[in-house]
This record gives structure tokens, sequence and C-alpha cells, in this order.
């Protein structure tokens, strides 16, 4: 009567005598513990990345993303206390739930986010937090029952301690596994929306083990077996249109017909083709329009090049478009350069496919220069190299990630790359629209002990946009510039250096690794912008 009243009927055979071999639905349980783990991590991380994608890319998005799921894990473990009947048809339940909602989950937010109307954030956020506390509260139910399902199968097998530490093990080994393998394999390859997919059908998978192992203890057999088959069905339907279902969020995200999307293991890189030209979007942050990024880069360049004099080494920092590059090799005085970029599917990009390296002049293939694909911080922590000019083309500082090459830890270590006489250069941000950003990143160059001459450009597809070259000696307008430009004049030099009242110095501190002030008020600012 015990057993009817917590579980149906009785198990599917004796449960195993200790130091007996381990019986089939022992090893499915255990295993079921790591895919569960495994799928439930992968549901956090896919969510915190399409908050960062679509809310901007900022530590706030994953910050609440797994706030939110982990009470909502505290919640359905706490709930679990409630399940006391059909222990294996309400884990069943549970696992199809979890599958369906986690597993659609991304393509559930693409889709809101592009039926919304444009601006709509806040209905946006109450949808992600809804899917991330339900399939979070979903997630926390399983644990305890696998628990509990083992317990009462193989009570003779587990003491309390053993089954504990045995369903933590895998589950903490499933936690490790995915996260390794989700940036590095499962995204560059499937994409978002096919890897929630995909790890939708694993859960579904479990229930189906649930489904054959204990055949004998489910009331409703067919029933279960029928909503198996439709959750699956739901999913694999998805998993094959998931690819028309990413292009059609983007076209309608980027408004112009995409040429290219790749995805690899550190950005969503997509290439839009108009009436105006090509135009490069990385994690939805555009990078650069083909109409005038030639005013962008010649204004990165070439006011430092030039007022060197005579740079034979010359180190390029981010920039794997090979813009910055072209437009160096424009110098014939350089002998050497050195492109660090962290992400080789960029350099391949932009050196092999035509209509990229056309944009760059083929800039990637000169004989001169030599391509490293490494993080620039590690990068400059292990090179003894000097260079005589080093340009710095990074992303702007909306995260930590990026906004760690924008501290006084990284500018000093440029510093000591820099030969005698040489100048660094850096892109940072608009002044007139992250004012306070823009002056912050001078005060860090002058925190290290560099000189720092700030100077802006307008680049129509940004705005107004600034620069800062940095180094020991004081700087000098150069009195000749390369010839062929179409920006740039030796005349129009003085004007980069004025700032109007609007664009004026304020008094910023310096950005430090220890707590990057810098992303702070960066992503204040940008948010009043956007």
């Amino acid at each position: 009567m015990k057993a009817a009243a917590q579980g149906g009927a009785a198990p599917p055979g004796p449960p195993a005598a200790a130091g007996s071999a381990i019986a089939p639905a022992e090893i499915a349980l255990l295993a079921s513990v790591f895919v569960v783990a495994a799928c439930g991590l992968v549901y956090e991380l896919a969510a915190g990345a399409l908050a960062s994608y679509l809310l901007g890319d900022s530590v706030l998005q994953f910050s609440t993303v797994i706030g939110c799921y982990m009470a909502a894990l505290g919640l359905g473990s706490y709930l679990s206390r409630f399940v006391v009947r059909q222990l294996v048809a309400q884990f069943l339940v549970v696992e199809l739930l979890v599958g369906l909602i986690g597993g659609l989950l991304p393509a559930l937010l693409f889709v809101a986010h592009n039926l919304l109307p444009a601006g709509a954030v806040a209905p946006f956020r109450v949808l992600l937090y809804a899917l991330v506390m339900l399939v979070g509260a979903l997630v926390g139910l399983e644990i305890p029952l696998v628990m509990r399902i083992l317990k009462r199968h193989f009570a003779e097998r587990y003491a309390l301690k053993d089954l504990v530490s045995q369903v933590l093990t895998f589950d903490y080994l499933g936690a490790l596994v995915v996260a390794l393998a989700f940036p590095l394999l499962f995204v560059p390859q499937l994409g978002l929306v096919r890897t929630g997919v995909f790890f939708g059908l694993l859960n579904a998978a479990v229930a189906v083990w649930a489904l054959l192992l204990f055949r004998g203890e489910l009331r409703h057999w067919r029933l279960h077996a029928l909503a198996c088959a439709a959750v699956i069905g739901i999913l694999a339907a998805t998993m094959a249109g998931g690819g028309w279902l990413t292009s059609w969020a983007e076209d309608r995200f980027y408004g112009e017909p995409i040429v290219l999307r790749e995805s690899s293991a550190y950005q969503r890189i997509v290439v839009t083709r108009g009436h105006g030209g090509v135009r490069l979007f990385l994690n939805g942050n555009l990078q650069f329009d083909s109409r005038d990024e030639y005013r962008y880069h010649e204004a990165l360049v070439h006011p430092a090049l030039a007022a060197h004099g005579a740079p034979r080494r010359v180190l390029v920092l981010g920039g794997g478009d090979g813009m910055a590059v072209r437009e160096i090799l424009r110098h014939p005085g350089v002998e050497q350069l050195t492109l660090v970029e962290l992400d080789p599917r960029m350099t391949r990009l932009f050196a092999t496919q035509p209509m990229l390296s056309a944009l760059n002049g083929g800039a990637l293939a000169d004989p001169k220069l030599r391509i490293v694909n490494d993080d620039a911080f590690g990068w400059l922590e292990r090179s003894g190299d000097f260079f005589d000019v080093i340009v710095i083309d990074f992303p702007d500082p909306s995260n930590f990630a990026l906004g760690k090459l924008y501290t006084t830890s990284f500018y000093a270590l440029v510093d000591r790359h820099l030969a005698a006489g040489g100048f660094a250069v850096v892109q940072t941000t608009s002044p007139l629209l992250a004012r306070r950003s823009f002056w912050t990143v001078v005060a860090t160059l002058e925190a290290v002990g560099l000189q720092a001459t700030p100077y802006h450009a307008h680049v129509p597809s940004f705005g107004e946009w600034g620069f800062v070259i940095a180094g020991h000696r004081p700087y000098r307008l150069p009195q000749e510039l390369p010839p062929g430009l179409r920006f740039l004049t030796v005349q129009g030099l003085p004007a980069l250096l004025d700032f109007p009242p609007d664009m004026a110095r304020v008094a910023m501190p310096p950005n430090r690794l220890s707590d990057q002030s810098l992303v702070h008020t960066f992503e204040a600012e940008w948010g009043k912008v956007h």
C-alpha cells in the first residue's frame, strides 16, 4: 500500500544489492543527471547571451539572468517537497516541459524581439525573465526528483551521503562539460536557436528513457508516450527551421540584405549590403560602413604615423577587418607590421572572402604583415617586442571583457612595448555622445605616465568620434601625409585637436582593472542615447 501511495506500481525488478552490478535503470538515471545539468546551464547561458545581444552587451544582462535563474532553481527545489505521488510520471512531465520551454527559449526571444514595437524593451524584459524563472524552477525540480527515484529503487546500494555525492558529482560534471562546449563548439556550429533546440531534444530523450525504463510504474503510459512524441516533433521542426528563423530575425533586425552571417567562439559576425554599401556588425553593433570607413581609419592611423616621422615597426591591436592595416601600408617606411586579433574567424574572412578583402585592398595578405590570433592583454604580457607605433582599434568598452583593454593595467603594458619616441593611438568612442567615457580614457593614459593628445573626427555612420595619441614626447602635427587620402589634409589637421564646449574636457578618474568604472560610465551614457 505504501509503495502504491508514493509512486503507483512496484519498481521494475528488485533493487540492486550492495556491491552488485549497476542496473541499467541506475545508469540511465545517473546519466540523466549529467544531461539535466548540461541542459539547464545551456538555457541559462543562451538567455544571458541573447539578453546581451538584443539589449546591449553588458555584464548587467548576464548578472540579472543568472541571479533570476539561481533563485528559480531554489524555488523549484522547494516545490519538489510537494510532489509525493507518481514520482516517475512527474519527473517525465518536468523533463518534457524543460525540453520544450528551454529548447524553444532562444527562438521565442528572437521572435518576440522582432515582433514587439521598436524600443519596447520593458515587455521583452518581462518575457525574458518570465521564461528564465519558469525554466529555472522546472530545472530545480529535476534533481530532487531524480534523487528520490534513485533512493526508492536502489535503497540498498545508497546511503544518503553516497546518494547526494553521486548525484552532485554528475550534476557538476555536466555543467563543466557544457560550460566549455557552449561557446567553443555548439554556438559556432549551430547558432543560439539550434543550440537551444538540441539540448531541448536531450531533455526529451531523458523523458523517453524514463518512459521505457519505468513502463510498469506509469499508469497512463500511452498518454506519456504521445506527449514525448509531440515534444520531440515540435523541437525537431524548430531544429529544421532554425536557420530560417535566425535569418528572418536578423533580416528584420538589420533592415538590409545580409550577405554573410557567421558565429565564432567570440561573437556573431554579420555583413549587410544595401544601396549605400557594405556594413559590418559584431554582436549587433556597427563596426564600419564602407561609405565612410575611410574617414575613421585615416583619422585613426595617419596623425600618429605621420607625426612619428619614420615608423618601421608597427603593431595593431584589434582591427581584424584589415582597414587599419591598409592605411598603415600607405607609409612605405614600415618594414614590419603585426596584427593581434582575438578572433581567427575575422582575419580569415577579411583575408579570403573576395567582397571583404576588396574593402581592405588585400592588406591582410601583405608579406610585411604577421597575423597573431590571441588575446591582446595576454600577448602583450608575453611579448618582448618594441614598436614605433601601436594602433589600438578595439570595440567600445561595453562590458568587462572589453573594459580591461581600457585600463591603467593594459596601457602600462602598451607603454612597455613602445620604442623610444614611439606613439600609441587609441580609438576612444564619441566625445559628444559619451563625453565622460572619452575623457576617462584620456585620464587613464595619463595615469600611466603618457602624454595624451585627444582629437576627434566626424564619421557620418557614428557621428563625432574620438581618438587619443599617447607617448613620452610632445605630439607635433605632421607637415606631410601619405598621398591619396580621401579625408585628411595637412591644413585640416589642427581642427581635429579643437574641442568645442559641448565636447570639452571634464574631470574623470582613470579606469582601473580593479573597478572598471569606465564600463559603467559608458553604459550609462550610451543607454541614454539609445
